[in-house]
């Protein structure tokens, strides 16, 4: 069984197991009884976390490529992908095994009855315009949809396509993320001035909770100020007693970002050639966030294939995984998390 943890929780697990190497049997299985006995383990500190799926949500302009990349890399999802804008109205969600063959490889050490990958869920909201937290669009009513999630993955168009409606009349990366970037900022801002309205009516019960309000007051304080300046609420230096009287709010900027360049199929093997993608990797570099090029288009087309010839038409486009796998191990290195296995002869 495959779980995910916090790197710190599991430092004898920091450096990925080599799963083809199959004469290291005597590695794996003492691999397996570490894991096993980590299961057992329980950590009480805020910062840990273990489970057996993560979330993101998929957000970006309209027509960008969002439900079409949800629809590949979920495959059996249902979201609408079409030439106009908004054709996604309700959230769509899907969950996805996390592609790991150092299951299948610990499963056959431990003669195991069934492997049980770690998974990934990914919610697909509608496209955002500026002016949505003003209810421009569909409003922003949608984003509450995805205040959940572990981090966002903001899908930016970086292809040519006279067929397909850009929103804002041309493609324009930069501009695109700045737009939905400071649409998460006013509805952080929002949520925020609610709260704190809230906060001065209130009173404390007891000691303890009014140490926690007025925690939750100074770290409300910081971040209203670095989002009045449009920067994101991660950015803001907080102690950890703040951090965790400010968690239950599920603050959209504080959530770590991965930028998502959809490209044509064409440039796949060399994105970095592309001059929108170049746009993508300064910003992303500024904002310390991830990147990760994808085309939605191929993904949509590798859903129809046989899995042995999906090989031989990532091989022929120049690249050896398809972008399911980049964004997971994305997403694994943003959150500084990693897999670590039980394995017995259940499961």
């Amino acid at each position: 069984m495959a779980r995910v943890a916090c790197l710190h929780l599991v430092p004898a697990l920091a450096n990925p197991l080599k799963s083809s190497s199959l004469s290291r049997n005597h590695s794996l299985l003492l691999l397996a009884e570490k894991c096993h006995s980590l299961q057992r383990r329980r950590f009480s500190s805020s910062a840990s976390k273990i489970s057996m799926s993560l979330r993101a949500g998929i957000v970006g302009l309209p027509n960008v490529g969002k439900s079409t990349l949800f629809n590949a890399v979920v495959e059996n999802g249902k979201a609408q992908a079409a030439n106009f804008p908004f054709c996604t109205i309700e959230p769509n969600v899907g969950i996805v095994a996390v592609p790991d063959q150092r299951l299948q490889v610990l499963s056959d050490l431990s003669k195991s009855k069934r492997a049980v990958p770690a998974s990934i869920e990914f919610v697909d909201i509608a496209g955002l315009v500026k002016g949505a937290s003003q209810g421009e669009g569909l409003g922003n009513k949608f984003l509450s949809h995805i205040r959940e999630v572990d981090s966002i993955l903001q899908v930016v168009r970086c292809f040519e396509d006279n067929d397909i409606v850009h929103v804002n009349g041309k493609v324009n990366p930069k501009s695109d993320i700045e737009v939905i970037n400071l649409e998460l900022v006013f509805s952080d801002l929002d949520q925020i001035e609610k709260r704190m309205e809230k906060l001065k009516k209130g009173k404390a019960k007891d000691s303890q909770s009014k140490v926690k309000e007025e925690a939750e007051k100074s770290a409300l304080e910081k971040i209203q100020q670095a989002l009045m300046d449009g920067k994101p609420a991660r950015s803001v230096t907080l102690t950890e007693f703040e951090k965790d009287a400010i968690k239950h709010l599920c603050l959209l900027t504080m959530k770590p970002i991965i930028y998502v360049a959809n490209v044509a199929e064409t440039e796949l093997a060399e994105p970095e050639n592309n001059p929108h993608v170049k746009e993508v990797m300064n910003v992303a570099s500024e904002l310390q966030s991830g990147l990760v090029s994808i085309s939605a288009q191929v993904e949509s087309e590798l859903t129809e294939l046989p899995y042995e010839e999906r090989i031989e038409y990532l091989k022929s486009l120049g690249v050896s995984e398809s972008g399911l796998g980049n964004l997971i191990r994305a997403t694994y290195s943003l959150l500084g998390m990693r897999t670590y296995f039980t394995s017995g002869e259940k499961e």
